[in-house]
């Protein structure tokens, strides 16, 4: 007969902002559980992210803030936490965006409208499934980026409704990302600059 599995220690919210102010590696939450970043079955949080992965972060940064100009929006990246269902599931995406005057939490964004993802290879699939779903249920977001950082793809799902997102796929360095939320554009070429990454082949999709 197999052993039993041993029950997870459970913690609360505030065990778990106070174990990730003096951790070395982020972590996230989900109803009681506490994972490396990157979900369950990834060790994200402590291997840290390739060069590709960071210049692609501070590139969309960079854009979004230039983009942004005067509005009251602020840009956050890695290190900040997103309540994605407060009290129950926090974790931290590559880059986020706020207009939310209201939130003043020093430590956690609670109304995004713009979350963006940097792909890796151990994360791909969660990003793409499980964490997705989990962002969709945020009544404030409006957009979901994706970005390859081994290729030149971005994909971008839109709200168009409480329960309808439109997808659409970008792969040109001329190409340029809509962000109506923010009534802006970004283009490929700043998300991708200094990646020197060749255009997707049709023998690549």
């Amino acid at each position: 007969m197999p052993a039993a599995q041993p029950t997870p220690r459970l913690y609360t919210v505030e065990e778990y902002f106070a174990l990730e102010e003096q951790s070395d590696i982020r972590h996230e939450y989900y109803h009681g559980e506490i994972y490396p970043l990157g979900g369950p079955a990834s060790a994200e949080g402590m291997a840290g992210a390739t060069k590709a992965h960071n210049r692609l972060i501070q590139n969309c940064v960079l854009a979004l803030r230039q983009g942004l100009g005067g509005r009251e929006c602020e840009v956050f990246s890695e290190s900040v936490k997103l309540a994605v269902e407060a009290g129950a599931y926090y974790n931290y995406p590559d880059v986020v965006v706020s207009c939310d005057p209201s939130d003043d939490d020093p430590h956690t964004v609670h109304s995004p409208v713009l979350i963006m993802e940097v792909l890796s290879r151990s994360t791909e699939a969660y990003d793409r499934g499980w964490k997705a779903e989990q962002y969709r249920q945020i009544s404030s977001l409006q957009q979901y980026v994706l970005i390859t950082q081994t290729r030149l793809v971005v994909e971008s799902y839109t709200r168009v409704s409480a329960d309808t997102w439109n997808l659409a796929t970008y792969r040109r360095l001329t190409d340029t990302l809509p962000v109506p939320a923010l009534g802006m554009e970004l283009t490929l070429a700043a998300i991708y600059e200094n990646l020197h990454i060749p255009p997707l082949r049709l023998a690549d999709q």
